[in-house]
């Protein structure tokens, strides 16, 4: 087949394009540069915005699948910086869909986008979307991810996965986060309280994409549908952290603050970085302050029973292998 991965030199997205090259498929990437680890692979790489169309129709016509990955993620910027990539961008690799007769269209969602700040313990999909969000992020991916769901139809199939906490070797955004304020001693628990939390290791991700693609088609079990996926094995999230810090070398997060300091905290920075438009991020927003002391862990019958999913990776074996990636000196 012939395949495109948007964001195809992502993280995700390229254990999704080793993936489909080990099956045999002619995959191609579409992204704002050029990665020379795809180029090596013999990957097609076009580069373009989201916000294009013609750079976007250009890029899905001759293709059979689409698996649209890329996005802007993060905690803080401003409402466009986040809404032109994962709305635009979305609506755009849709009309590309149809205006190419590509059939099938998966799109990685997330779990944020029914996030309502408090615990999510054991949710599925029937989980309403909130009536607000702390972040511009999970906003305009719930926005998106409604688009998708609504293109399906008698002729695009279309299914959302929404992977939580995508961790591994050559993870360039979660685990360096942490080892980074690991390394200057700014991480801080949120409470004391011991929130459940599902991750994902990269390859397990990466599978869920692939198996839910090879179920897809018009009129399929997974078409117009959303699916959670994680590694089904719920840890206090503070463990998994300081599993990542100790994999890193680097001690465990003993000192703590309490969440109502954390949120007071992260919302007098917000307002401190608007006011003066600082650049970068604040060490401490609401939304992140939310995430750190709720639990999040998520019922995965429906992908297990529509497309097999199964984690092969345990987060014992995937910690393993993201010590010795980060002994390699990365």
């Amino acid at each position: 087949m012939k395949v495109l991965v948007t964001g195809g030199g992502g993280f995700l997205g390229k254990a999704i394009v080793k993936l489909l090259l080990e099956k045999g498929d002619d995959v191609s990437s579409f992204s704002r540069s050029i990665y020379p680890e795809l180029t090596q692979l013999g990957v097609e790489q076009s580069v373009g915005d989201l916000n294009d169309i013609a750079a976007v129709v250009k890029a899905v016509d001759g293709c059979d699948l689409v698996y649209h990955v890329a996005a802007k993620a993060g905690v803080w910027g401003s409402y466009a910086d986040f809404y032109q990539p994962n709305v635009i961008g979305t609506q755009n690799i849709i009309q590309a869909c149809r205006q190419c007769d590509v059939s099938r269209l998966v799109y990685t969602s997330s779990p944020s986008v029914v996030f309502d700040g408090s615990d999510m313990e054991g949710i599925d999909e029937s989980t309403p979307y909130p009536d607000h969000y702390l972040s511009w992020y999970p906003q305009t991916k719930a926005v998106a991810e409604q688009l998708v769901l609504a293109a399906n139809d008698t002729s695009l199939a279309t299914v959302a996965l929404r992977p939580h906490l995508i961790w591994g070797p050559e993870d360039n955004h979660l685990v360096p986060r942490i080892i980074e304020r690991g390394r200057s001693g700014a991480l801080r628990r949120i409470g004391e309280r011991s929130c459940l939390v599902d991750t994902v290791y990269i390859d397990n991700a990466a599978m869920a994409h692939v198996q839910a693609a090879e179920k897809l088609a018009v009129g399929s079990v997974v078409a117009g549908k959303v699916y959670f996926i994680s590694n089904d094995e719920p840890l206090p999230l503070w463990n998994i952290i300081n599993r990542i810090l100790a994999a890193g070398g680097l001690p465990a997060v003993e000192k703590s603050i309490s969440p109502r300091i954390a949120m007071l905290a992260g919302g007098l920075l917000e307002g401190v970085y608007r006011l003066f438009k600082l650049s970068g991020e604040p060490r401490m927003t609401r939304f992140v302050a939310k995430e750190l002391s709720s639990a999040h862990w998520f019922d995965l019958s429906a992908a297990k029973h529509d497309f097999d999913y199964r984690a092969e990776i345990s987060i014992d074996e995937g910690l393993e292998r993201l010590r010795d990636w980060l002994q390699q000196g990365h």
